[in-house]
């Protein structure tokens, strides 16, 4: 049998480190650059629209935008609001479609930024083809705000809650900072107007805080959550955030009490505290917690709100912790995620990954959490090739994990993980058991993973399988994973073959020993 390959969905001129896929339309939003180093390689955002062309998943480049010296290595998505970490910065685009001012045009946006018309298949041998596009993508800028203030700043996480009234920053300073961009309770009763990105005018907008609030924002926390880096953050229900550390620790906060630190090992006597560290922490897409996926998924739940300046209140088996000592290993990344086996129980899911790099690499560990209780349910080995990220996915149901930042499909069926070496695995989210794997898919660090959303669009784009995961990596390719639909037969079918064995055992045994009947 022939190994899995990947097929090459897109290849952009620059390193990617990011990837999104809108909620509501076939379009995908990846993003990435070479940074300001003098090297000739371009910093931007790429808006990809999704099609089936002679039954194959293709992308067609609709827009590109230029973030000049700036590489975009973080990103969240609220409809047609994006937050894009950037260096030391979060930057607000709002973007838009637009008909073309002419077929075959070849124009440029207001701002003076090119809108390629290259349409790209699943395979290399289209990237000359070119087709004008039906529509174009304009791109505006609303606001800039410095979310980390280390002396080598670099914003690492950002997340909008579910009603997209708050932001949620952290970075390379341990600083947890929350941004007000709406009215929070209130968001929800307000009605769209005509040019609100929705469109949908006279009902309620799930988007109107951002329309009525942009380009202004303002700081509403500044919190030291860990000694280290802040990996990633997730926005849980009850109000709870979840910090992912370089510091060995998860921890899920409520206002300013440090609700628990998460202990991934308790169960497992002969794993030492400080070898593993969280990289990821995020809710799997197919749940309203989540806007990438929301206004499809609900697990709506505001951000908690911290108040600056107040010193968290530590549990007891936190106090004290020490500060990781070189060559030790430390917890990865998580994401909650709505359940197959429970439609009513909320899920956490964290990799943890060595801290250390040996010789003779450790396993990773893929953990199952209850999302409300957070003990662990599930623990079990995920291969030796160190996770960098994972991401949530459904397909007809999928689900949850993003180390690079998830991602993922809308049911919480399905995890997609990446690997520093290239490798992409999906797997049960139920089992945890690995159910697709493509080894060195891109030959580098897989930098993020993201499913296609289970929306109508997204289940039109499926076309029949399962589920479809989308990697990037530091290679400047977007790959597709396609898990195939399960086959089934029908139960008359069965039922008929059961009665054709029990017929034909009965006229062998007749057969064989005349006078059986």
């Amino acid at each position: 049998m022939s190994p899995r390959r990947a097929a090459e969905l897109y290849r952009a001129p620059f390193p990617l480190y990011t990837v999104r896929l809108h909620p509501r339309r076939p379009l995908a939003i990846t993003a990435g650059g070479g940074g300001a180093a003098k090297t000739g390689i371009r910093n931007g955002v790429h808006f990809l629209q999704l099609e089936q062309v002679g039954g194959q998943l293709s992308a067609s480049l609709l827009h590109s935008h230029d973030t000049e010296t700036r590489a975009t290595m973080t990103m969240a998505l609220a409809d047609d609001f994006i937050a894009a970490g950037q260096d030391a910065d979060c930057h607000i685009l709002r973007f838009s479609l637009q008909p073309p001012p002419g077929r075959g045009a070849a124009g440029r946006d207001a701002g003076g930024e090119k809108g390629p018309r290259k349409r790209k298949g699943p395979s290399p041998a289209a990237q000359g083809e070119t087709q004008n596009q039906t529509s174009e993508v304009t791109v505006e800028s609303l606001h800039s705000v410095r979310t980390d203030f280390s002396p080598d700043a670099l914003q690492k996480a950002v997340r909008f809650n579910a009603d997209c009234s708050l932001l949620v920053t952290g970075g390379a300073d341990g600083f947890l900072r929350l941004w007000e961009v709406g009215t929070g309770r209130g968001t929800r009763a307000r009605h769209c107007c005509a040019a609100a990105p929705c469109g949908r005018q006279g009902s309620l907008c799930p988007w109107a805080a951002l329309c009525s609030q942009f380009p202004s924002m303002k700081k509403t926390l500044e919190f030291k959550a860990h000694d280290g880096e802040i990996e990633d953050i997730a926005l849980g229900p009850d109000n709870k955030v979840v910090t992912a550390g370089r510091d060995f620790q998860c921890c899920v906060w409520q206002r300013d009490q440090l609700v628990t630190g998460l202990c991934w090992n308790e169960n497992l006597p002969g794993i030492p505290d400080k070898a593993y560290r969280y990289q990821a922490c995020r809710f799997g897409e197919g749940t309203a917690l989540d806007p990438h996926s929301a206004p499809a998924l609900p697990l709506g739940s505001a951000v908690a709100v911290l108040n600056a300046g107040t010193a968290p209140t530590l549990p007891s088996r936190l106090r004290g912790a020490a500060v990781p000592a070189r060559g030790q290993r430390v917890l990865s990344r998580g994401r909650f995620g709505a359940v197959e086996d429970n439609a009513g129980a909320l899920r956490l899911y964290t990799v943890q990954v060595p801290h250390k790099r040996e010789r003779r690499p450790p396993p990773c560990y893929l953990t199952k959490w209850d999302g409300r209780s957070f003990l662990p349910l599930l623990t079990r080995p995920c291969g030796s090739e160190v996770r960098r990220g994972a991401g949530c996915g459904h397909g007809a149901a999928p689900a949850p994990l993003t180390a690079t930042p998830p991602l993922r499909s809308d049911s919480g069926t399905f995890l997609g993980l990446g690997t520093v070496t290239g490798s992409v695995a999906i797997h049960i989210a139920f089992s945890l058991q690995r159910l697709y794997y493509v080894k060195e898919a891109h030959g580098i660090v897989v930098t993020d993973v993201a499913f296609v959303p289970e929306s109508q669009r997204g289940r039109e784009l499926l076309a029949g399988n399962e589920a479809a995961l989308l990697s990037v990596a530091v290679d400047s390719r977007c790959k597709l994973h396609l898990l195939p639909g399960r086959r089934s037969l029908p139960v008359w079918l069965l039922l008929l073959l059961c009665a054709g064995l029990i017929v034909a055992t009965i006229l062998l045994l007749q057969l064989a020993f005349p006078g059986f009947l």
